[in-house]
């Protein structure tokens, strides 16, 4: 049986409507699992339904987290939120943690997951950290404008080899304070998080970078799909 993993969805404020890059389902198919895009609510009824009908959830980009989350203000008019999104998500990762579910976060995915498990952010890293490295590439978004540095004896350095990897980059926000329970898997060259894990979990994995855009030509991008479809099939 492929596993099934919820995805969740990104929200239009223009249109008034849910949206999904074709990556994320495109990529945990070609690992072998099915994508299924979940609606957006934060009713907690339906979300625990939902869940029970997911072997893992991937936590997709999308809006800034709403600095409510970790206790704080916006800083400027930049931060925009989506606060039925933040709810929801509260919920996916509360039973993710209960249920040992798997878990793998992308951009807004590793923002989110930091800030609810007790961390903080950049809200708005142009103003709020000084770098020359190019954190919000312009199109296309399959090309690497960065590296990485992988921590040696993380999951991540297990899986690639390597101790640097090349990666895109399109973020407004950043990890800044760690979440207790968080250990970094993954800093760029400027010395912001981009990817953390948690010990504890069968496959708790986020990554600031954009695998879904790369998977087809990176093969360490495919491969990190192909991990998190892995762990529910053992």
């Amino acid at each position: 049986m492929r596993p099934v993993i919820g995805l969740i969805p990104l929200w239009d404020d223009e249109k008034d409507s849910i949206w999904m890059l074709p990556g994320y389902a495109d990529g945990i198919r070609e690992a072998g699992g099915i994508p299924l895009i979940f609606p957006l609510t934060d009713d907690e009824e339906e979300i625990c339904q939902l869940m029970d009908m997911v072997q893992g959830v991937l936590f997709t980009g999308g809006h800034d987290v709403s600095p409510n989350v970790y206790g704080e203000e916006p800083v400027n008019e930049s931060v925009v939120s989506c606060e039925i999104r933040d709810n929801m998500e509260k919920t996916a990762l509360r039973i993710c943690l209960e249920k040992d579910k798997s878990v793998l976060g992308i951009c807004r995915g590793i923002q989110f997951i930091n800030a609810a498990l007790g961390g903080t952010l950049y809200q708005d890293l142009p103003t709020q950290y000084e770098s020359t490295i190019e954190h919000h590439q312009s199109a296309p978004y399959n090309i690497p404008v960065h590296k990485v540095n992988i921590i040696e004896g993380t999951p991540l350095h297990n899986l690639v080899g390597n101790s640097t990897i090349d990666v895109n980059s399109y973020h407004h926000q950043a990890v800044k304070k760690l979440a207790p329970k968080l250990s970094v898997m993954a800093i760029s060259e400027d010395e912001l998080i981009e990817g953390v894990y948690r010990e504890d979990k069968k496959f708790f994995w986020a990554v600031q970078w954009h695998p879904e855009f790369s998977f087809q030509d990176d093969y360490i991008q495919r491969r990190i799909f192909e991990e998190f479809v892995k762990s529910m099939k053992d």
